[in-house]
């Protein structure tokens, strides 16, 4: 296993099959930076590439510049330094990509209409579809997400886990070739999770996943980038970096539970028998 420093150049890992090598590139990122006011070192310098039809997680501390790399990557932002291309195509600040789709940390920023279904038709009829086709891309949508039985209650009577799928739904239904999910699990509960993940496996989409559950991304993930101090730190297989326990705690993280061999006794509960026996006979 290499060992990752942010003083030394990224150990680059990166699954280089036959078939992905084939495949365009669909986001590049050439030293990009970025600072905020009051914090001037958010992104110094980013570099790496994603091919059509990758599945990245995006790895860091809270604070380490991953949503605010999502924002450049769709023009929201711009950056100080670097170029971003999508598809060989210069990003421009403020310019409407459809082929990128943006899920936010909170649903509720982008669900505003009267109704489920009319939230996930908003985008579709915006780039001047038929009727037809917008209801056929708001029917796929719903289906593929499970959220039909939703379609028409207002979007602010939901919980938060069905909120967060009906605004993946809306993204859905706008066909983007590159979806940028940050923090996607995040209000979901274990059966909804569940049916995410299985959904992002068969996803054709080009995925950049942003978020703190581990486990989440090495069930969906080929791919993994650790942000921090405004650099890539390491980019590689997801279980190779994760399961660094030394870099992942360098950097803020912890090894994924699924990662760490148990041979001794895990989760004891501290009034527990197996607790007072580990405790009293000691390493």
């Amino acid at each position: 296993m290499n060992q990752f420093s942010s003083s030394t150049p990224p150990t680059i890992g990166i699954p280089t099959t036959k078939d992905l090598l084939a495949r365009p590139v669909a986001i590049s990122l050439e030293n990009v930076g970025f600072a905020y006011p009051n914090n001037p070192d958010i992104l110094q310098g980013v570099s790496f590439s994603v091919r059509e039809g990758e599945r990245v997680g995006l790895i860091g501390h809270n604070g380490c510049g991953k949503t605010t790399l999502f924002m450049l990557m769709c023009g929201m932002l711009k950056p100080q330094t670097g170029d971003i291309c999508l598809f060989d195509r210069p990003v421009q600040p403020g310019e409407f990509r459809p082929e990128v789709g943006f899920l936010f940390q909170d649903p509720e920023d982008q669900l505003f209409s009267p109704s489920v279904r009319d939230d996930v038709a908003f985008g579709p009829q915006n780039l001047g579809l038929s009727e037809t086709e917008v209801a056929k891309r708001v029917e796929a949508a719903l289906e593929l997400t499970g959220t039909q039985f939703l379609e028409d209650r207002p979007p602010h009577h939901l919980s938060g886990g069905e909120k967060q799928m009906v605004a993946i739904a809306g993204l859905l239904a706008m066909c983007p070739r590159i979806l940028l999910y940050d923090e996607p699990t995040a209000s979901l509960d274990l059966r909804t999770r569940r049916r995410l993940i299985r959904f992002l496996q068969q996803s054709d989409e080009t995925l950049v996943l942003a978020s703190h559950d581990l486990e989440f991304l090495l069930e969906v993930c080929d791919r993994i980038i650790l942000l921090d101090e405004g650099c890539v730190i390491a980019d590689g297989d997801p279980v190779e970096v994760m399961g660094n326990q030394t870099l992942m705690e360098n950097h803020g993280l912890e090894k994924p539970h699924s990662l760490i061999p148990h041979v001794e006794p895990h989760h004891v509960r501290p009034n527990s028998d197996e607790y007072a026996r580990t405790s009293t006979t000691g390493p």
